[in-house]
């Protein structure tokens, strides 16, 4: 007796493990050893635990990988692909025909929108969310309630594959909590984006973006302040619904200090709703 529902021409190889109530759309292929969690929806003609191919050309080192692993709960849309080594929480969303390459972790409640793409060797945090067409290079790390708008592009080669020390210098972005980042932005390799940052709309990213800072344009400039009512925490880290305690004003402002990377990018001190400084 099956322990779920498929449609028809589905593929599932020797060794694969599905849980209980999962749901398989028509031909989706399901390859050896992956692991699919209890309430898991698979749409029409998605692929689960592909094994990554290389160019003769290619540098890219696959390695021995550990099955695909889909936590309860997620729903993986139509033709998208998921590789071997991948792991993703409970909860997740993958929208149609989007792509998440080998040994990327996904926490719990993260989206990725239709056909962006989740290069190898990224981790994505809880509650995050990529928009449609984002890319998101290899080795990008991008931490937990992150918003992503669509056709967001970071990139990791700071050499633009010219000269071998570029093989040493590969890496993505890191996209610290909370931050979100504008429609059709670009983020050059290594940039760390500060905790509840903005990058608006179209801005190319190319030095550090200190927390809770707006910057826009090309290159990218501090503007002003995030405002306060738009934050989800507070700078030691407490989710904002959590009242301000007496005293930890200053302390709160010199965390930001030490999150601001290049102290011109700092307009000022904090500007507190209520009108404290």
């Amino acid at each position: 007796m099956t322990n779920h529902q498929q449609g028809l021409h589905c593929v599932i190889e020797e060794g694969a493990r599905i849980g209980q109530n999962v749901t398989l759309g028509h031909h989706v292929i399901v390859h050896k050893d992956v692991v699919i969690g209890d309430n898991v929806v698979i749409g029409d003609g998605a692929i689960l635990g592909k094994a990554p191919a290389r160019s003769k050309t290619s540098n890219l080192h696959t390695g021995n990988l550990e099955p695909l692993i889909i936590g309860e709960g997620t729903v993986i849309g139509a033709q998208a692909i998921l590789y071997r080594g991948a792991k993703l929480g409970r909860d997740c969303f993958i929208a149609d025909q989007a792509v998440i390459r080998e040994r990327c972790i996904l926490g719990a409640y993260v989206v990725v929108g239709q056909r962006s793409t989740v290069e190898n060797d990224c981790t994505i945090g809880d509650y995050t969310k990529l928009q449609t067409a984002v890319y998101l290079t290899a080795h990008t790390t991008v931490e937990d309630h992150v918003f992503i708008a669509p056709m967001v592009t970071t990139t990791n080669d700071p050499y633009v594959a010219r000269t071998e020390a570029r093989h040493d210098a590969i890496l993505g972005p890191t996209i610290h909590r909370a931050a979100r980042i504008g429609g059709g932005a670009v983020i050059l390799p290594g940039i760390h984006v500060g905790q509840e940052a903005l990058i608006a709309a179209g801005a190319v990213v190319t030095r550090d973006v200190a927390a809770y800072r707006l910057v826009m344009g090309v290159p990218a400039r501090v503007v002003r302040q995030v405002p306060e009512e738009q934050w989800i925490f507070w700078p030691d880290g407490s989710h904002k619904e959590t009242l301000v305690p007496p005293g930890r004003v200053q302390a709160f402002e010199e965390r930001i200090a030490q999150m601001t990377p290049d102290p011109s990018d700092a307009p000022g001190p904090l500007i507190w709703a209520d009108g404290r400084h």
